[in-house]
């Protein structure tokens, strides 16, 4: 076995969560012109550390490779633009948010979020690495800085004079390859009145609900509240509130402030606290049998597929999203299976999905197919995607959902 070592504490990691095999990068879409050229393919192979409880994957491709020409662009899903409208009107009135205040967002991809403080008078800055997303949001007036964070750009920053009363950082601490020197980051970065609330997927919703999908290579972290406050402790930052929220299958939203700041420890904090340790993710067992439950929710997607096949039955997939690949990869999913799949955003229409090589549609090309199902792969999306195709059901078409378990919806 290859020696890999802790992205946090360095230490060995020589546990298997799960290997989900070979697969090219999640986001490494294929332009037809290259669809007979070979793609680099890299182990999907993550591992849990043993001291620090963080599950993780090594890091195969700089950070430059996946996020420089990014596909993904917050604003095409309607349900992610209204759960970002509510954030900023709750943020707006727990931080105590004036016209005086700054709000700095730390991947800010497109200004789906900064767009909200900015109309209510609030001074917004967005961080983004990604040229495509950076550049429409500064054609929405969103100021946006086209850089990674970390040390060097937090202080560069501090310089300046921002002092923001709210720092955001959604979905973003997972795809980081070096965690200590983002965290350091914010504590740089964030003054002793101010908060920072970074959103990310609950480990324990993939452990119960069997989410391997949502394992890819970009995806190079996976916390538990535990792990979370152990990190941020060690950069001088303290955890003092957490929410619960449906995104990505099952999110948290933690809420985090200097070590001196006064905020007090809230209830729902201490109840995650209590909730994870009953489901034992500080056991080891709780991760060793994880790769023969996945191993068996394959044979489930595939055995419906294939059966489907074999009926005649015609099935279609929606959605281009990177839990989709590894979903489409790890099963084994052909053009024979799924011909092809349909997405909103126009940067992807055209190009092949990596490894299978299904190619990206406009969503009009489903309804013009009238498949029998409809194979939802970003399934956190399931209703907004339901209600977009309702036409499907004009015909007899069904939706199929993969997690948390399989399930067709009539």
């Amino acid at each position: 076995m290859d020696r890999h070592l802790c992205r946090f504490c360095a230490r060995e990691l020589d546990e298997t969560f799960v290997d989900l095999g070979l697969s090219p990068l999640a986001n490494s879409f294929v332009p037809p012109e290259r669809a007979d050229a070979t793609e680099p393919t890299y182990p999907l192979h993550a591992r849990v550390c043993r001291g620090c409880g963080l599950v993780q994957l090594p890091q195969f491709a700089p950070a430059a490779n996946i996020f420089d020409q990014y596909l993904y662009y917050s604003s095409y899903s309607e349900s992610w633009l209204r759960h970002a409208e509510h954030y900023a009107a709750d943020m707006i009135a727990r931080a105590k948010l004036g016209t005086a205040s700054e709000v700095i967002e730390i991947a800010s991809n497109d200004g789906y979020l900064l767009q909200y403080f900015q109309r209510a008078g609030i001074r917004a800055l967005g961080i983004e690495p990604a040229s495509g997303p950076a550049a429409a949001a500064i054609a929405k007036g969103i100021p946006t800085r086209t850089c990674y964070f970390g040390r060097d750009t937090a202080a560069a920053l501090r310089a300046e004079g921002h002092r923001p009363e709210l720092i955001v950082a959604n979905n973003v601490l997972p795809h980081v390859p070096d965690i200590n020197d983002f965290v350091a980051g914010l504590r740089i970065l964030l003054p002793e009145t101010g908060r920072a609330t970074l959103e990310l997927p609950h480990l324990l919703h993939l452990i119960e609900q069997i989410q391997f999908d949502t394992i890819y290579h970009e995806h190079l972290s996976y916390f538990s509240l535990a792990t979370f406050e152990t990190v941020f402790r060690a950069h001088g930052l303290r955890v003092f509130d957490v929410d619960e929220l449906p995104t990505h299958g099952g999110s948290l939203r933690v809420h985090v402030c200097t070590e001196a700041a006064l905020h007090i420890s809230s209830p729902a904090l201490e109840e995650l606290r209590r909730r994870e340790a009953v489901a034992g993710l500080d056991r080891p067992a709780t991760y060793s049998d994880f790769q023969a439950k996945v191993a068996a929710k394959r044979e489930t997607i595939r055995d419906f597929l294939v059966a489907a096949r074999r009926a005649g039955k015609t099935v279609l997939a929606y959605g281009a999203p990177a839990k989709g690949n590894t979903l489409l990869n790890y099963c084994g999913i052909t053009r024979e299976l799924i011909a092809f799949t349909v997405d909103r955003n126009p940067h992807k229409q055209g190009l092949l999905l990596p490894g299978t090589h299904l190619p990206i549609r406009d969503p009009a090309a489903l309804i013009a197919g009238r498949p029998d199902y409809v194979f939802i792969l970003p399934w956190n999306l399931r209703d907004e995607i339901i209600a977009q195709l309702a036409e499907v059901r004009a015909w007899g078409g069904q939706f199929v959902v993969p997690a948390p378990d399989l399930t067709i919806i009539p």
